[in-house]
């Protein structure tokens, strides 16, 4: 997160409610193409949220824009058409919600984004649930991270990438 702008981006501090403070978020600049597929986390855990953040930016071609912790502050950040990203992460169990309404929330918002579910809770009788309501993958923090990561680098490789 800190420290990952690009050449074609400049940094902006933009604060928000519900969100650890200070992040920076990259704004691209007009004209340019997008050169990394950026991403929203939703996850309310500190240390999962910080390896989580420099795993994918440092394994995948993704910068993480943002992150909230709660329900209410992932609605809000993905309800500023100003807040741009192509991924959203979305853990079920927050720290104030749930994720599975913040997957019905932005799929309602935002109906061209890619939305996946990382969970310790994805047993396969809740798996058609979070696809239900929105998500386009379901994976198990603690045994498909590799997985994941591998569909995450396919969306940063993907077309208009």
């Amino acid at each position: 997160m800190r420290g990952s702008t690009q050449t074609t981006s400049s940094a902006v501090a933009i604060p928000l409610p519900g969100l650890i403070q200070p992040f920076t978020m990259s704004v691209p600049n007009p004209g340019l193409p997008p050169a990394v597929l950026r991403c929203f986390l939703v996850e309310d855990s500190a240390m999962i949220r910080m390896n989580l953040v420099a795993t994918l930016e440092e394994m995948v071609d993704i910068e993480v824009a943002a992150f909230a912790e709660d329900e209410a502050s992932a609605v809000a950040w993905l309800s500023n058409p100003a807040h741009a990203c192509d991924l959203a992460i979305v853990d079920i169990f927050l720290k104030a919600g749930s994720g599975v309404e913040v997957l019905r929330r932005a799929r309602a918002l935002r109906p061209e984004l890619r939305l996946i579910v990382l969970s310790n809770f994805a047993k396969p009788e809740v798996r058609s649930h979070y696809l239900a309501v929105g998500a386009e993958r379901v994976f198990d923090k603690s045994s498909e991270l590799d997985e994941m990561l591998a569909y995450c680098a396919e969306l940063a490789a993907g077309p208009g990438r």
